[in-house]
């Protein structure tokens, strides 16, 4: 099982939302990183096959993008908005989605009920979709993504809006989900991505910045990351110079955490990176290329 994406291009108008992707993506779970606006749920509706490419090639198992009704046969798709009409029942709305995506009637049943099971939502059935927490809806989306046992399965934001403790619960089932299929997982935290996948790619204004190791990325802001306290009004004019990653105030002193490329000044501690510092770190020197 692969996704191959070549020359991939989308455009909207004047607009070059993607830039030149190409990427190898093979069974397990694979990151999607990036910030806001740098074209992830672009990439993820071509994917799920929701839009169409201006230029490039995207096959998955083998199946050119184009053949969309094959390529829905195989794919699961949560996107970061997800919805159903409030007042149906959890068991009631999968049943309706089941029957939209044409699951014969006995498999549908016995589909959803292993599904509610799986994703610990069976206690919950026959409550009303309005009425599940947030961490009970993305679960739900989960079910849904996998009513017709997708091969590929394709999740955009996933954690918007879950305390930590639903983050962990939602990550380890995803975990045990991509031991039998590919799944692509989009998001802009980078420690999400750490704690669930092995490879991951990093997109920044439609191109893509990095690709490879969870390990190769967090490698990159060896070096690179210091703290230093200074003075309250010295703050301004240490940002202009530096990329601050986060501040401590005490009194008329602030410790800062931050990015450098220069040699290391007597005051300033080196810190081993995070995954967080390494990705702010690759995003700030491929910004500074562009500039």
């Amino acid at each position: 099982m692969e996704i191959s994406i070549e020359h991939l291009n989308k455009n909207y108008g004047k607009q070059n939302v993607l830039k030149d992707i190409s990427l190898h993506i093979p069974i397990g779970m694979y990151g999607m990183l990036g910030e806001n606006g740098a074209g992830k749920t672009t990439l993820m509706r071509i994917l799920a096959t929701l839009s169409e490419p201006t230029t490039g090639m995207v096959e998955i198992n083998g199946i050119d993008i184009k053949r969309k009704k094959e390529i829905r046969k195989i794919i699961g798709y949560l996107p970061q908005e997800f919805s159903i009409y409030p007042n149906m029942t959890v068991y009631s709305a999968l049943d309706y989605l089941g029957i939209l995506t044409e699951l014969p009637n006995n498999i549908r049943k016995r589909r959803i009920n292993e599904l509610l099971k799986q994703v610990n939502l069976e206690h919950e059935k026959n409550k009303r979709f309005k009425n599940l927490s947030g961490g009970m809806k993305r679960r739900f989306g989960i079910a849904q993504a996998l009513l017709n046992d997708p091969k590929i399965l394709i999740i955009d934001e996933p954690t918007a809006g879950l305390d930590p403790e639903e983050r962990l619960r939602f990550y380890n089932l995803l975990s045990e989900l991509a031991v039998e299929r590919i799944i692509l997982l989009s998001t802009h935290i980078a420690s999400d991505i750490e704690a669930t996948c092995s490879k991951a790619a990093v997109l920044s204004s439609g191109t893509v910045v990095f690709e490879g190791q969870i390990e190769k990325l967090l490698q990159l802001g060896n070096g690179k990351v210091y703290t230093t306290t200074i003075l309250q009004n010295e703050l301004n004019q240490f940002k202009q110079k530096y990329r601050v990653i986060s501040i401590y105030q005490n009194g008329i002193n602030v410790s800062c955490h931050f990015l450098s490329n220069a040699a290391p000044k007597k005051e300033w501690v080196s810190c081993q990176p995070t995954i967080e510092d390494s990705y702010m770190y690759l995003l700030s020197s491929f910004k500074q290329e562009v500039e």
